[in-house]
């Protein structure tokens, strides 16, 4: 989708647009309800997956309709956001399970297995939602510059077949090496990969109607000339109302 390189904020309520908070908000919510119900197993097609490859995705898809339509500086405070409520909820959830519970409470063992994930797997999460975001971000704004802003199909779904075979091979082998045999992780692998990027490219006509509609109603459309990529730069004076 052709654009107009642009520089200029979106309109603003207090350093934001409605939109963009709106958006901000589904993708954390999007990354908190995926690691809630990581743990449940399904079964499809005669794959066994965790119920998280229902909804991760999408974190992915709202990643690339951010960058794509606000630009890669704003996608970056969008990820370090999910990152911050992720620690949070990760963080009271094992504080909770930490406390004395009274007497007459049965349940604190069920409690305890949905959302005392082990500090391995915790950490496995982080680490690959954190790189394959950034992965994703950067993949998406280097070939929107490289396009100028045509063939959006190419960006979402060649970020996507970055960021997720980070996202997913950083998760599993960090979470289960040396505790399943090295062919059933690749196969874990393999799996989730073609399941995360099926999901994903069958959402691109979803993808382009909700950018169209973005940019559309916020008359914004971010090129990244001249940025710096690294994640943890901190730029501020965009932000400001």
């Amino acid at each position: 989708m052709p654009g107009v390189p642009c520089s200029a904020p979106a309109p603003v309520t207090g350093g934001h647009s409605n939109r963009f908070v709106f958006l901000t908000a589904i993708f954390v919510a999007c990354l908190l309800i995926s690691n809630l119900i990581a743990g449940r197993l399904i079964e499809i097609a005669g794959v066994v997956l965790p119920a998280a490859v229902l909804i991760f995705p999408i974190t992915y898809i709202l990643g690339d309709v951010c960058t794509e339509v606000y630009g890669y500086r704003r996608a970056r405070l969008v990820i370090w956001a999910g990152f911050a409520a992720n620690c949070l909820m990760l963080g009271y959830a094992l504080l909770t399970i930490a406390l004395p519970a009274p007497p007459f409470f049965e349940d604190r063992a069920a409690y305890a297995t949905v959302l005392g994930q082990a500090p391995r797997v915790v950490v496995a999460s982080l680490a690959a939602f954190w790189c394959g975001e950034f992965l994703n971000a950067f993949v998406l704004s280097v070939l929107k510059r490289a396009t100028r802003g045509r063939h959006l199909w190419s960006r979402t779904i060649g970020s996507t077949l970055v960021g997720q075979a980070a996202d997913t091979g950083i998760f599993l082998t960090v979470a289960f090496a040396g505790l399943i045999p090295w062919p059933v992780l690749l196969g874990m692998v393999w799996a989730q990969y073609l399941f995360k990027v099926g999901f994903e490219t069958l959402c691109t006509p979803l993808t382009y109607a909700v950018v169209g509609w973005l940019k559309r109603a916020e008359g914004l459309d971010v090129f990244d000339d001249g940025i710096r990529y690294n994640p943890l730069r901190g730029d501020t004076e965009w932000i400001r109302a």
